[in-house]
């Protein structure tokens, strides 16, 4: 049943994380709109509309949700076809009585996202506005809805998309458009330290003797102690890196982190060598792994 007073949401990009915080959506708002290149029956089973075109999830939605691979997807979805033959989710923007939230989920770069913004804007005659909202906590975290959401924009564009994503995890402003990026990319410099360490010290133990799974049983429990330990020890443990997380996205996001530390002028020193060492992954084939492969990669073993 639907909630009078809730926000209606739209989401676009039905992936791996997509479809779990649409159906997060619908639990808690009681509604929620999908759109995308093929049905989702099993969505549309739980209660969700399906729409046969961008343009008409935009006339029933207060906020669209794109959880896209990154801006080019964004751009083409939000602009439609270069030809007008596929319109975009702004075709009829203009005529709405309403404005309209555009929710960016991916991991992008901050300049880009700040750029599409403005083109946003300039589009829609300001009556859409952009908030970018990058999630961190995975697939368990989105399933769950205790995804952490780092959101960029104006204080009431963030409310408004705070309100609208709270059944998915904990949104909170940051910044302006681009803050959720650079707070994201800032998230996976950390991440993809931590895995790469976790990687190399499951390495020096094993070949060291020590019983691996009674190692991080214990120093899960001290300094050593994260949530990425407590989720990805028992892969490191059982040589698992079957896809999950992939590693060939920390790529992609290292680089965005390199591009915000250039712009700040900031000397970063462990972004550039986590930058090498994971294209060096990507390059061995080892990219579509979950981020876990660093034992393997550490340790040689071809894929």
């Amino acid at each position: 049943m639907d909630h009078p007073t809730a926000p209606r949401v739209g989401v676009i990009g039905l992936g791996a994380m997509g479809q779990p915080m649409a159906l997060r959506l619908l639990k808690g708002h009681g509604q929620v709109h999908a759109a995308g290149r093929s049905p989702r029956p099993a969505l549309v089973e739980a209660g969700a509309t399906w729409h046969a075109d961008y343009p008409s999830l935009a006339a029933a939605c207060d906020a669209v949700l794109l959880m896209l691979p990154d801006v080019p997807e964004a751009e083409a979805v939000l602009f439609g076809g270069p030809d007008g033959a596929v319109p975009g989710l702004l075709a009829r923007v203009t005529e709405r009585s309403t404005d309209l939230l555009i929710l960016i989920g991916s991991t992008s770069s901050a300049v880009a996202v700040r750029a599409l913004a403005e083109r946003v804007e300039a589009v829609s005659g300001g009556r859409a506005r952009l908030v970018d909202a990058p999630v961190s906590g995975g697939v368990d975290g989105a399933v769950a809805g205790t995804l952490s959401i780092m959101m960029g924009g104006s204080e009431a564009d963030c409310a408004a998309a705070a309100r609208a994503l709270a059944p998915c995890g904990s949104p909170v402003r940051l910044g302006p458009v681009g803050a959720g990026e650079v707070a994201k990319a800032c998230n996976q410099l950390v991440v993809s330290a931590t895995i790469l360490a976790l990687g190399e010290a499951t390495v020096l133990a094993e070949r060291s003797g020590l019983d691996v799974q009674a190692m991080w049983d214990l120093l899960d429990g001290g300094y050593a102690g994260s949530r990425l330990l407590t989720t990805r020890k028992q892969r490191l443990v059982e040589h698992d890196d079957s896809p999950s997380g992939a590693a060939k996205y920390l790529l992609k996001d290292l680089r965005c982190g390199l591009e915000v530390a250039e712009t700040t002028g900031t000397n970063a020193e462990a972004l550039p060598a986590l930058e090498a060492t994971f294209s060096r992954i990507v390059a061995a084939g080892l990219g579509d792994h979950d981020m876990s492969v660093t034992r393997r990669y550490i340790a040689g073993e071809g894929d």
